[in-house]
């Protein structure tokens, strides 16, 4: 009953990128949750007066998690593929 070499080195492929991915979308979303949040304030003078901090905190922060779920389900579908 051995093993082929071959299918556990492509599973060992499959799960090193899954991390990857995972940990780079976590930093992604970890950096919009608390960052843009704790520095909404400072991010409302940027652009002429529009207040650009409410705006991240209430709606754009839900633009970027979307975002990075389309993602995640587009790179997971090629690499499952």
């Amino acid at each position: 009953m051995s093993a082929d070499p071959s299918a556990h080195a492509r599973a060992h492929t499959y799960w090193r990128h899954t991390r990857r991915l995972t940990a780079v979308l976590l930093a992604i979303w970890g950096i919009v949750t608390f960052g843009v949040t704790f520095f909404a304030r400072d991010l409302t003078g940027l652009f002429l007066g529009f207040p650009l901090g409410y705006w991240m905190a209430s709606q754009g922060s839900l633009w970027v998690f979307l975002a990075l779920i389309g993602c995640y389900a587009f790179v997971m579908g090629r690499l499952e593929a």
